[in-house]
């Protein structure tokens, strides 16, 4: 596979993700205290929004990398 074509389907897949759920989120704990065998901690959870412009571009940039890729055949 051309790279051209790989890129294009990683763009359309984050299109599909950022079309169905409206960005990435993801979870992670922060240690606040660590008193030896005490230990107080919490998980926080981020989001990374995808606005659907960018969702739009994406899509669009993506199809247009996988036909280059599979007509430069």
């Amino acid at each position: 596979m051309k790279p051209a074509t790989i890129i294009g389907a990683l763009l359309i897949l984050l299109a599909i993700i950022g079309f169905a759920t409206g960005g990435i989120s993801f979870t992670h704990q922060k240690k606040d205290v660590d008193l030896g065998p005490i230990q107080v901690s919490h998980e926080t959870k981020d989001t990374f929004p995808i606005s659907p412009i960018l969702s739009t571009l994406a899509l669009v940039a993506g199809v247009g990398l996988v036909a280059v890729g599979v007509k430069g055949r």
